[in-house]
């Protein structure tokens, strides 16, 4: 059995991999900005959970979660970054404070918890970092044009990282989920006042938060997919979560390769020219 760190565990997706850690008889230190809002989870298995207040903005508070899991395990062997919330706003109209705050959150918070497990790890020579990115992390549409850059920036993150640890014996992936049945839209999410201008944009966080409550994808199904992730040998750089996101992604995919064809004489042209 693994010994578990999950960031944001209070409600959603990181709820669903606490729970299902914990039912596959992992140990798991299951965080929240308030402790409260897990203890029932602690509760239901007091010999392998224990909870923490966690922020991931907050360094201090993440060198004691990181300690809480070492001292009460002897170890760490699974990091999953879950923690985060959305923004919707147009870029134009995007509040600097908030936008600062969301790559404080997304990004920067991602960064620091991983820098605070990374020690443990490598003094053990192995363990497995999951990130949760999204499928804006891979597309990019208005409203979500920030959001999408913090899990762009995941994304990078994720990639360097892996080929950083990867000799190392930690193993790194993200997955990118679609649109799944959680509170994503409602009580995760941020919204930006739209001018007029933007008309098409306020539509189209309309319509978001219209099927706020009817999204296809089944969070316990995404929990079983991150616990077989972590026992893979090999495991994917990348998964991509949801019926959805793999069109979204097979459609940029296409569109990309047909573009990069059709410019590439002037891509190939840029080099010096050399005398005869």
């Amino acid at each position: 059995m693994s010994r578990w760190l999950i960031t944001g565990c209070s409600t959603g997706i990181g709820r669903a991999i606490a729970v299902a850690a914990l039912d596959a008889g992992h140990s798991v230190v299951v965080t929240a900005r308030r402790p409260e809002a897990v203890q029932d989870l602690v509760d239901a298995h007091p010999d392998r959970a224990v909870a923490v207040a966690l922020d991931v903005t907050d360094r201090g508070q993440i060198e004691r979660a990181v300690a809480l899991a070492v001292d009460t395990f002897g170890g760490l062997d699974v990091l999953v970054n879950n923690a985060g919330y959305g923004y919707l706003s147009a870029v134009e109209e995007g509040d600097d404070a908030e936008v600062r705050a969301l790559f404080d959150t997304n990004f920067f918070g991602v960064v620091d918890v991983i820098k605070a497990v990374l020690p443990t790890m490598r003094a053990q020579g192995s363990g497995r970092i999951v990130n949760v990115s999204s499928m804006t992390g891979i597309v990019t549409n208005p409203p979500n044009t920030y959001y999408s850059a913090t899990k762009h920036a995941v994304e990078a993150l994720t990639e360097g990282l892996s080929k950083e640890v990867g000799p190392l014996g930690i193993k790194v992936s993200a997955i990118e989920p679609g649109a799944f049945q959680t509170d994503y839209l409602t009580r995760s999410m941020h919204v930006a006042d739209s001018d007029e201008a933007y008309g098409h944009v306020t539509e189209r966080k309309e319509l978001m938060q219209a099927f706020a409550e009817h999204l296809p994808g089944d969070p316990a199904k995404l929990a079983g997919a991150v616990l077989q992730l972590t026992e893979l040998d090999d495991p994917p750089l990348r998964l991509l979560l949801g019926n959805d996101v793999l069109h979204a992604y097979r459609e940029k995919a296409a569109a990309w390769s047909a573009s990069v064809d059709e410019w590439e004489p002037l891509t190939t042209s840029m080099d010096l020219d050399r005398p005869a």
